[in-house]
């Protein structure tokens, strides 16, 4: 049985080796999920502690809440995928357990995007050919999956909407990923400053990234409001990238899709994800001199950077 915990407070990434340290005094096998949660085998652990998921799942939430202050939603499943589904029905503070025999009724009404894995793109053509629950996905014959997805994703898609679930839990694994955040003083309400530390954030996660000859296949938005709640979203670019203008005008895309306009915002937090290496990645070209002059300007400034430290050059709106 796998334990997925999803932590409610708050998305600090520093905070998570303490509570990964927590997880692995109740099994080895762990893997962390930045920012914000866990992966946890629980076979093992069931035997020694002679309890269920829900019983174990319950264990973790009171350590975590007595060591670390965190409190926490968790999900139990046959594997990570039914994990994180069922993380998300559980109540703040509670637990959702899916036995492997109740997997297919679990799934079955559910709508197809829920499954994880299935973007947008991809749910609109299978809703556009009829298949719009996961149960009609698993209903569906794996060969017509496939000439709509293709072969490796329609069979991915097809098992996992039939409750099969191929990945594993990778101790130690971290998320090929890299993030930045910005905590405003007070609750910020001013759509503008957001903005501006959207920015701020993108121009520093390229920088990193060009620094280090890498780029991201999809960027996720997190933002923290003074509820404490914490809404996250997640676009894929059209081709991986390191180009602060692509990630800034996703990480406005992301922004403008959440509806923010009377939210009480005390953190953003943007992360890389998909990272690989720059020479393993293509780029189409555009024929924009435009295009091609912010890059040339962006490569200059980054050797600036290089030599006279990261504060030599900075955008003016990004300016204190």
């Amino acid at each position: 049985m796998i334990l997925y915990a999803r932590f409610l407070t708050p998305m600090h990434e520093a905070a998570l080796p303490a509570l990964l340290a927590v997880a692995e005094d109740i099994s080895p096998v762990v893997q962390a999920l930045p920012p914000d949660a866990v992966l946890v085998d629980a076979a093992g652990a069931e035997r020694y502690f002679g309890r269920g998921p829900a019983g174990l799942a319950a264990l973790l939430r009171v350590r975590l809440l007595a060591h670390c202050g965190v409190d926490c939603v968790i999900g139990a499943g046959p594997g990570p995928v039914l994990a994180r589904m069922a993380a998300r029905e559980a109540a703040p503070g509670a637990v959702r357990v899916v036995a492997e025999e109740e997997a297919a009724a679990f799934l079955a009404d559910k709508p197809v995007a829920a499954l994880p894995g299935v973007g947008a793109a991809t749910a609109r053509t299978l809703c556009g050919y009829g298949l719009d629950t996961v149960g009609g996905v698993a209903a569906a014959p794996l060969g017509v999956v496939q000439r709509l997805l293709g072969g490796r994703a329609g069979r991915e898609v097809w098992e996992r909407a039939r409750g099969i679930d191929r990945s594993r839990v990778v101790p130690g694994a971290l998320a090929r990923s890299m993030a930045g955040e910005r905590h405003f003083p007070r609750d910020e309400l001013d759509r503008a400053e957001q903005r501006r530390a959207l920015l701020s954030l993108a121009e520093e996660l390229g920088a990193r990234m060009r620094g280090e000859r890498q780029v991201c296949r999809s960027l996720t938005l997190s933002v923290r409001c003074a509820d404490r709640s914490v809404t996250t979203r997640s676009r894929t670019l059209r081709e991986p990238s390191a180009y602060s203008g692509t990630l800034t005008a996703t990480a406005y895309a992301l922004h403008g899709a959440l509806g923010l306009q009377r939210a009480r915002v005390r953190g953003l937090a943007l992360r890389a994800e998909g990272l690989m290496a720059a020479e393993r990645a293509s780029r189409q070209l555009t024929f924009d001199p435009a295009d091609e002059r912010a890059r040339l300007l962006e490569a200059a400034a980054d050797r600036v950077r290089a030599r006279f430290g990261p504060g030599a050059v900075v955008r003016g709106a990004t300016a204190a």
